[in-house]
């Protein structure tokens, strides 16, 4: 008889590993009008980090708040990527568009800490960034102003 191995795949109710932290950036009751009336839905906007570099988000509808965010969580973890980074900060000024959402990204001397609002400063500090400076122009869509934080992010180049 072999012993029963322990796996972390699959199965219902196992331990979940907390490699990322997440936060709801954005939790709306949407409805859909339909023949029957009307239809409510929970959409759920999660941005996850592990604090040292790696970032991502997802945007998910459920019937419920906790399948809204169960389902952003698993998307946001299919777009993690890495940010880099040049002496605790971003490498280089950086412009990025997402929607009518336009984001500024400039280096900031060390000691000055996350200098931004609303959703760019929750992806900041998710991603681990200790210093930038940053401003929103445009959109005050916190969802398309986190799209812009990731497109910037992704558009940096590493020194």
């Amino acid at each position: 008889m072999q012993p029963q191995r322990q796996t972390s795949r699959g199965g219902r109710g196992g331990k979940e590993d907390r490699e990322f932290n997440q936060e709801i950036l954005d939790l709306a009751r949407v409805t859909r009008v339909t023949k029957g009336g009307k239809r409510m839905n929970f959409r759920a906007c999660v941005i996850i980090g592990d604090g040292k570099g790696r970032v991502g988000y997802g945007v998910a509808k459920g019937a419920d708040v906790a399948m809204s965010v169960e389902k952003a969580v698993r998307q946001a973890k299919k777009r993690v990527f890495t940010v880099p980074l040049f002496h605790e900060t971003v490498p280089h000024r950086i412009d990025a568009k997402f929607g009518a959402a336009k984001i500024m990204l400039k280096p900031a001397p060390q000691g000055s800490g996350i200098i931004a609002g609303g959703a760019v400063r929750v992806v900041l500090e998710m991603a681990g960034v200790p210093n930038v400076v940053s401003k929103i122009f445009g959109s005050n869509n916190k969802i398309n102003n986190a799209k812009a934080t990731f497109e910037a992010l992704k558009k940096l180049k590493k020194r």
